[in-house]
């Protein structure tokens, strides 16, 4: 699906979208990690689990980033000009591919983790979506790099199977345990699940455009735009959103702790009155 060649504007369209990914997983990352103090120790896993995720996703996207300016290259003066792919050298799309291996197993653990539920409970739920989020991205890679339709859409179908058991654990099973949680955090818990879904969800509808014949520069494009607006979604913004639960949750747990946060000032969570 990779075109032979790009416009100007693609070029840059492209160039631009996979710098935005990059400089909003690399910031997330930093500001969690100088945040960490901020929350208390029981929830400071769960902001790691998210530093490290941003950290990967901006490690490849960097590959990305690379692999596509030495794909495509234009012999024009000053680089106005259409863009050709290089001789020898091809736009690498496996790098999304090692990244989602890592981090979609990652962003539930994130999940899980913020939630600080018994050992017994979060065992159980991450040897459920781990293994299920992990199956999925493995999948659906041989129908990713196949020309054939049938191929495609065999391990398209496979790779949703782990897909609906993750949203049946996410949407069925935890929803129990989010009962348990403090009133203030339930609907940002809620949400979280519905960032992920909607994130998600681009994924497949980027993998069966080839199926449907939707090819070109332009279908190409726009499945790079696509991906990084999920990827930002997924983890730049749900790592802000587990951090402000991490915050609320902080302050519901320990009041001295919420007293002197608020006595530092905070525009984004105040302390809870008992």
């Amino acid at each position: 699906m990779i075109p032979d060649a790009l416009t100007q504007g693609q070029f840059d369209t492209v160039y631009n979208f996979l710098s935005l990914v990059i400089a909003a997983q690399l910031f997330t990352a930093v500001f969690l990690l100088i945040s960490l103090p901020r929350i208390l120790p029981r929830y400071r896993q769960a902001i790691t689990v998210a530093i490290v995720v941003c950290g990967i996703a901006a490690y490849h996207y960097f590959r990305i980033f690379d692999s596509f300016k030495e794909a495509f290259v234009t012999d024009a003066i000053g680089g106005a000009g259409d863009y050709v792919q290089a001789e020898g050298a091809a736009f690498n799309e496996g790098y999304r591919y090692v990244d989602w291996l890592l981090t979609v197993p990652l962003l539930l653990v994130e999940l899980i983790a913020v939630l600080a539920l018994s050992r017994k409970i979060q065992s159980q739920l991450l040897m459920r979506l781990v293994p299920a989020a992990a199956l999925m991205i493995i999948l659906g890679y041989p129908g990713e790099i196949s020309d054939d339709n049938a191929v495609r859409g065999l391990f398209g179908a496979l790779s949703t199977i782990p897909f609906l058991y993750i949203l049946y654990v996410l949407f069925v099973q935890l929803t129990k345990s989010l009962e348990l949680q403090p009133e203030g955090v339930r609907k940002s818990l809620s949400n979280l699940r519905w960032l992920l879904l909607l994130s998600w969800g681009v994924y497949p509808i980027a993998y069966i455009l080839p199926m449907l014949n939707i090819e070109g520069a332009n279908a190409w494009v726009g499945m790079q735009i696509g991906y990084s607006l999920a990827d930002i979604l997924a983890k730049a913004v749900y790592a802000l959103i587990i951090y402000r639960v991490a915050r609320i949750k902080s302050f519901t747990d320990d009041t001295e702790f919420a007293r002197i946060e608020a006595s530092h000032g905070d525009f984004a969570v105040t302390a809870p009155s008992r």
